[in-house]
């Protein structure tokens, strides 16, 4: 067949060194992350492994149809912890779909699972406009687990050939929560790093900070609460009702998202490992003996069994991760493996906090701006990729969000939910990310109801005191990323260790 050539030339970027760009990078983000950054609706099951290679696979087919080189196939290769889960967690079907047009906030959920079928049984890849080129899947898709590059664990090649030829070729980086930065170089060589997320994050915001501590001394010196300072920095970027409905979808898309794994038919998640969902037969049983959470009965069942909120909350964080596990639509917070924590919670201050009942919609706003103000230091500073700093970085995250916010929304001073995210997240430190067959099912979907219940408890601890404690939440995510950065690989979304390996898959 004939090269396929672009539409248009484009020169060559010469190559600068990592680090100045690293630091740049930092810079960007830790003043002015938005919410809609940190907290955002994507496909599951795994934010970096599925959502961030769509869009690195969407990302390198409008380059290379814009570059003008010439191509008669693609070629594409995971690396490191993309390679080595990249099969559980739908990594290859992703990145097909992303370089078949597809993007993570509209492609059908459960679509991804079938996204390997955008190859035809001709063995042709469908590209955007119609053209198509040869795509063998033994030679043109390649898992290279043992291939780690230097500025992430989660990293990819994309490269187009003209026969034996590169003509065109970009590494991406798949940095946790659907965040990718790509590699500006060509065929390999180090190069500077662009990321694909810097358009809201390069807003001027009136309130720029880098940490938790940052944010307190506004808070003292203005004379605001955190929940003020993140909205001013929104309303930089948008209007006031652009973000009060842009908070109310996100919101509405988590009950969604609860909804459907509740009423679910579906009895066992895909990928092989025949683990059943529980959602659904534990709704029925919950709404049977207690009714609908909020009503008069209900309160009355309380006195009875104080702890029958926390069925409910397990159910909502289990709930929503089901339909992550089965490739569903979730809101990623900050990531999808640990999207049922915050989601979980939101409804729980929803229905099992009366005192917040006549403010429940300017709660539940408080709540997630907060939370993903958290989300976002955490992000700047550390890390949320479980391939990065294991799963404390994913599910500790997500507590640490969801304490914060729920302390915030049932009135706590900046103090108290800053003591609340350091509470959540200092009890995660550690934790591993070691999911059986490389699947978003085990241990993760329980792991989010139990981190739910913890972060509730750790904003219900925070408001007993007066928001003096010992440890920072800063110094927290320190250690955090430290503790990470000397975790063993094997228990670093590679399943090669813990539970994946010790567990038998059938």
């Amino acid at each position: 067949m004939p090269p396929i050539v672009g539409c248009a030339g484009s020169p060559w970027h010469a190559a600068i060194p990592r680090l100045a760009f690293r630091l740049k990078f930092v810079a960007m983000l830790a003043s002015s992350l938005s919410v809609f950054d940190v907290i955002q609706v994507g496909v599951g099951p795994s934010a970096s492994h599925t959502v961030g290679p769509m869009r690195a696979g969407a990302d390198f087919v409008a380059l290379l149809l814009d570059s003008g080189q010439p191509f008669r196939r693609l070629e594409v290769e995971l690396q490191g912890s993309l390679g080595a889960t990249g099969r559980g967690h739908l990594s290859d079907g992703a990145v097909l779909g992303g370089l078949s047009g597809f993007v993570p906030a509209t492609v059908q959920p459960g679509a991804v699972a079938r996204l390997l079928d955008a190859v035809t049984p001709e063995g042709a890849l469908v590209l955007p406009g119609g053209l198509t080129v040869p795509f063998c899947f033994k030679r043109d898709l390649l898992y290279r687990p043992q291939t780690i590059a230097p500025f992430h664990a989660n990293s990819l090649v994309i490269r187009a050939y003209d026969d034996a030829q590169v003509t065109f070729s970009k590494r991406y980086y798949s940095t946790g929560g659907g965040f990718v930065t790509r590699d500006e170089a060509d065929f390999g060589e180090p190069g500077e790093l662009t990321s694909l997320d810097e358009g809201t994050a390069a807003a001027d915001v009136p309130y720029p900070y880098n940490s938790m501590d940052d944010l307190l001394q506004l808070a003292q010196s203005e004379g605001k609460s955190l929940g003020d300072l993140v909205r001013a920095n929104e309303l930089s970027r948008m209007t006031k009702t652009e973000l009060g409905q842009g908070l109310d979808n996100l919101r509405k898309m988590m009950n969604k998202c609860i909804d459907n794994g509740c009423t679910s038919t579906e009895t066992i998640l895909p990928g092989g490992l025949s683990v059943p969902r529980r959602a659904h037969r534990l709704f029925l049983h919950l709404r049977a003996r207690d009714g609908k959470p909020g009503t008069p009965a209900i309160w009355r069942s309380f006195a009875q069994d104080p702890m029958r909120a926390m069925d409910w909350v397990n159910l909502w964080a289990l709930s929503v991760n089901e339909e992550n596990a089965a490739g569903g639509m979730v809101v990623r917070a900050p990531t999808n493996g640990s999207a049922g924590i915050v989601a979980a919670v939101g409804r729980y201050l929803q229905w099992f906090c009366p005192e917040v009942e006549q403010k429940c919609g300017s709660a539940q706003r408080d709540y997630l701006t907060v939370a993903g103000a958290v989300g976002g230091i955490i992000k700047t500073n550390a890390s949320v990729a479980g391939a990065e700093v294991g799963c404390q970085g994913e599910v500790g995250s997500a507590a640490a969000m969801a304490a914060g916010g729920l302390a915030a929304a049932l009135g706590g001073s900046p103090h108290q939910i800053e003591n609340a995210a350091e509470i959540a997240m200092e009890h995660h430190l550690g934790l591993t990310c070691d999911p059986i067959g490389g699947l978003v099912q085990v241990p993760c979907i329980e792991r989010n109801a139990i981190a739910a219940i913890k972060a509730i408890n750790a904003a219900r601890m925070s408001l007993w005191g007066d928001g003096t404690h010992r440890v920072s939440f800063d110094e927290v995510i320190e250690t955090m990323h430290q503790t990470g950065l000397d975790m063993n690989s094997k228990y670093k979304e590679t399943a090669t260790g813990g539970l994946a390996v010790n567990v038998v898959e059938c």
